[in-house]
């Protein structure tokens, strides 16, 4: 994908029609893209399940990293190493990404797994503040920042990997499993320190038992690992790598930002709003509800964990209707839904009303779900396969680090100097507003196409016999990719 303004150039045929041989249509193997979807979202959810325990945890973690500070600013420091993280993800995110268009995207999956999986379970062994003084800040703020390199590389990974190996015509269904994966990641997490919090009372989980979850992120992480490491690599990277060239091979990060920059900028807006709710919703929430609100820790997770297993078959509805109407109109949906509701939600969450709290709760899950329905689809769409790993991550780990880590912390920030318990809504409503405009002029709906320099990917064989009648209409990113190319020759002539 790039900008308009291309020069003519006789060199290039611009009007020649694709050529598409029935050899290099994919027949996805259903068991194996199952098993692909299957293994991704578990590996996701136990990686989320890792990066989600610290949110559930930031109260707790405030009163032991930080006992010389109280109310809403210890939550605003809790916050502030939460979002550290995000420092180091577009670094993990550029590294992996980069990696996983050379050698493969199974291989980096693993490696981020294990990655973050060490790095949680460093952070259950750090001594508290009382014991060790600012030494454990800072070597809270180490772990975090491994989570996060790893992190950057793991989301923008996942989603290329389902994507890759899935048919076309139901991409957006089975890639929504891997926002199932993080919702149970979530659920697990948000549920262990519940149940924790109230068997063992919030002095014992002050003292030692907020430990716990971390500790239980080795072995999971072990299970990720074999089930990561013992999958088969995408057909479409598969299909690439023989077709590549020595060039190929030489892709860097400026020729990504020179050629591909307008999809990057689209990618990074839709990025916003959709990092921007899913934070809101899953990770500063449960802290809204305790800190702000003065629900106690364990009924405000509950809350939040029972919203998160009725989002699970909306987020699979919602990748379902993507395949059937296009993603574009179900994000449509979602943006408009909560510039409308927004604020009657979080004013049902401030009304101190059990029942009004779930139901505004729910209002802001169910516009989350249409967007984690369709992005692990639609995401990976916007780029070239040779390229499409590393100019996802770039995307996803540049505008997730400036507007998804900072999220909790903003808002937390802004309600401290303000006193303004609406102040999230308004958030969501901004990044909404902003999503809205972008999507509707600046976004191609590529829902049930093949993914851009990939031939189309089918599932029955049956469907050759179609798509080779119209190969223009399969392989409809042809053009993009020849006015591409012309501008690279064309730097490659100037020697830039």
């Amino acid at each position: 994908m790039d900008d308009n303004n291309n020069h003519k150039r006789p060199k290039l045929k611009r009007k020649s029609k694709p050529k598409l041989k029935k050899e290099e249509i994919t027949i996805v193997d259903t068991n194996t893209a199952r098993k692909a979807v299957f293994a991704t979202a578990v590996g996701n959810g136990m990686e989320w399940f890792d990066f989600g325990i610290y949110s559930y945890l930031a109260v707790t973690i405030g009163q032991v990293f930080f006992p010389e500070v109280s109310g809403p600013m210890q939550l605003v420091f809790a916050f502030a190493t939460f979002a550290v993280a995000f420092i180091a993800r577009p670094i993990g995110g550029i590294f992996f990404g980069m990696l996983g268009d050379r050698l493969g995207r199974k291989k980096v999956l693993a490696i981020t797994l294990i990655m973050m999986a060490l790095a949680t379970l460093s952070i259950g062994l750090i001594p508290g503040h009382a014991s060790i003084g600012y030494t454990a800040t800072v070597l809270l703020l180490i772990a975090r920042l491994i989570q996060g390199f790893s992190a950057g590389g793991e989301y923008s990974g996942a989603m290329t990997f389902i994507a890759e190996s899935t048919p076309d015509k139901k991409r957006g269904f089975m890639s929504s499993g891997l926002e199932v994966g993080t919702l149970v990641g979530y659920i697990a997490g948000a549920g262990l320190v519940t149940a924790l919090t109230y068997i063992l009372g919030d002095e014992t989980m002050l003292e030692w038992g907020w430990r716990i979850p971390f500790f239980l992120s080795a072995p999971i992480g072990l299970i990720g690992f074999y089930l990561r490491n013992n999958l088969e690599e995408t057909p479409a990277f598969e299909a690439m790598k023989e077709s590549k060239t020595e060039d190929d091979d030489n892709k860097s990060v400026k020729h990504i930002l020179q050629f591909h920059w307008r999809a990057i900028l689209i990618g990074m807006f839709v990025v916003f709003f959709y990092i921007v709710v899913n934070y809101i919703v899953l990770s500063y929430m449960p802290s809204h509800l305790t800190a702000v609100l003065g629900y106690g820790e364990a009924e405000g997770l509950l809350l939040i964990v029972i919203v998160m297993v009725i989002m699970i078959p909306i987020v699979l509805l919602m990748g379902y209707f993507s395949d059937r109407i296009g993603a574009k109109k179900v994000i449509q949906g979602g943006l408009i839904g909560l510039i409308v509701l927004s604020i009657p939600a979080f004013n049902f969450i401030g009304s101190g009303n059990t029942v009004l709290v779930f139901l505004g709760l729910m209002i802001l899950g169910v516009f989350s779900a249409s967007f984690q329905g369709t992005m692990p689809a639609l995401l990976p769409s916007l780029f070239f396969t040779n390229v499409r790993n590393g100019a996802l991550a770039i995307t996803f780990n540049i505008s997730a680090s400036l507007f998804g880590g900072t999220t909790p912390l903003l808002v937390s920030w802004l309600i401290s100097k303000t006193a303004n318990e609406m102040i999230p809504a308004y958030y969501a409503i901004l990044a909404s507003i902003v999503g809205l405009v972008v999507v509707t002029i600046f976004l191609k709906d590529t829902s049930g196409k093949a993914l851009r320099g990939s031939p189309p990917a089918v599932e029955e064989k049956a469907e050759i016999k179609e798509i080779l009648e119209e190969p223009e209409e399969a392989l409809w990113w042809h053009e993009e990719k020849k006015v591409i190319e012309e501008r690279i020759e064309d730097r490659s002539e100037d020697g830039k």
